[in-house]
């Protein structure tokens, strides 16, 4: 009688861990499951967002969007890490409106491709393209990999910190590249996207007290109110985003935490707190091997 209770026990014992173990490997899968459609739903609200009448509006009311690379506060330093374009082929991830697509075939380059996930900006981008070797196509940058033939420069800005797989992307954008070829982007500063916000703490009369900076070395999805409207980003480390580079032959060339000049500083209100925090980051590379 003992043994047919102990044996019982043991029998369901085994039915139950068979049953944990199956559950347990059900909820994987599923959890799985839920992170493939999650990244799926993330470049369709991408897309979405930036094809919302209401966000696109909004977005074209911002300097960068009315005066092009003059309107951007980075512009007078990431210009100065950009190479010779002359005879290059040219590749910009989230060329957005175009401007720096332009910019690369008026100083010589022998072709450009610009690549949106947005139809609305690739729309914006064409019309404001003349008698310029450049063709605008709309798909994921990280996609690339199923592009043909290499390119002597990428370019990205302002759009990686968008990208959940950093180090695939960075991957493909190597592979993309000759020796000698040249990748360079500019994202979101790490002190300035690793609380979440992305908003001053505030004293009672509305001044800027500082800036938050928070689960710094917590790397992964953000989510911050830009025009009205919430988006999503992916958080990373200065660690990870320059090693990265470094493990896929991408020689570091040059790193500029980008400031305002002293004209911006005098003529826009509340740029002067822009150098009390990075809220950029650019970076030059070299492909090596």
């Amino acid at each position: 009688m003992i043994f047919k209770l102990k044996y019982h026990w043991n029998v369901t014992r085994i039915k139950f861990l068979t049953g944990s173990f199956l559950a347990a490997r059900l909820r994987h899968r599923d959890r799985t499951a839920m992170m493939a459609i999650s990244r799926q739903r993330w470049r369709q609200n991408m897309t979405a967002i930036y094809d919302d009448p209401d966000f696109f509006k909004a977005y074209s009311q911002m300097d960068r969007s009315k005066k092009g690379l003059a309107g951007a506060g980075e512009w007078h330093e990431l210009k100065t890490v950009l190479p010779d374009f002359t005879g290059k082929r040219v590749l910009d991830l989230g060329c957005g409106y175009g401007w720096h697509c332009r910019y690369a075939a008026e100083h010589g380059a022998k072709t450009v491709l610009g690549i949106d996930t947005s139809a609305k900006m690739l729309a914006e981008a064409a019309t404001m393209t003349h008698d310029q070797p450049i063709v605008y196509q709309q798909m994921d940058m990280q996609a690339i990999d199923q592009l043909p033939g290499s390119f002597d420069v990428i370019l990205s800005s302002l759009a990686i910190h968008y990208i959940a797989d950093y180090a695939g992307l960075v991957q493909k954008i190597s592979a993309k590249l000759p020796v000698d070829g040249q990748f360079i982007m500019s994202v979101e500063h790490p002190v300035f996207t690793a609380q979440g916000d992305e908003t001053w703490i505030k004293d009672d009369r509305g001044h800027n007290l500082y800036w938050p900076v928070d689960r710094y070395f917590a790397e992964g999805q953000r989510e911050t109110e830009f025009l009205d409207h919430r988006i999503q980003k992916y958080h990373r480390t200065l660690t990870t985003y320059l090693n990265t580079l470094l493990d896929h032959h991408l020689r570091l060339d040059r790193v500029i935490e980008p400031t305002p000049t002293a004209a911006m500083v005098r003529d826009i209100p509340g740029m002067a707190d822009e150098l009390r925090r990075p809220m950029m980051l650019i970076v030059a590379t070299t492909k090596t091997a």
